[in-house]
Parts: C-alpha cells; structure tokens; sequence
C-alpha cells in the first residue's frame, strides 16, 4: 500500500466536504492533489498509509483507474478529539466518518 493516499477536502461553491482514498492510481500524493485542485477542491488534510489512522474508514482496494469517495457531508470538515489507548489525537470528521490524520 505505498501508494495509498487520503484527502480531506471542501467545495466552497456547494458547502460539501469530502473525504477520498487513492490506492493506486497516483504514485505521489502531490499528484493526487493537484487533480482535486484542479477540480476546484480545497484541500484540508493530506496523508499516506503511514500517517492515518482508520477510526470507521475501511481500506480501499488497490485500484489504478479509480479514486473512491470515502465520505461527503454537507459543511466544512470537523475537527475532534479521538483517544485512543489513553492519548488524544485531533481527528477529522465528515459526516460519520472519521479518521486521523497525522497519528
């Protein structure tokens, strides 16, 4: 799963929020995210398998040809706190989903 990346992102003109996982299809995350700006998504966070944390996000499967919508929510993304083992992370949310960005 090298290649696995995560973008929080927001579209202003539809106040959506997204999250969405790349497995694949782009072999830096810079690539990733230049697609979604292109796109005219605001990127909120960026992260790789070694750097996130799944609170109720299952894993994408390897997929060259697609990137996959993980979650949309009406609004701006949310920040929370998640504990795990004790220690508080600042976690982001969209809709019902959540994951950490930077463990």
């Amino acid at each position: 799963m090298s290649n696995y990346f995560r973008i929080t992102g927001y579209i202003k003109e539809r106040d959506i929020s997204i999250i969405i996982d790349s497995n694949g299809m782009f072999d830096k995350v810079w690539q990733f995210s230049s697609y979604l700006v292109q796109k005219n998504i605001k990127i909120v966070e960026v992260g790789s398998n070694d750097k996130i944390q799944d609170v109720n996000i299952e894993p994408a499967e390897y997929d060259k040809n697609h990137i996959f919508l993980r979650a949309c929510a009406k609004g701006q993304p949310q920040y929370i706190d998640h504990t795990i083992d004790g220690e508080i992370f600042k976690a982001i949310q969209v809709g019902e989903k959540v994951y950490i960005p930077n463990i």
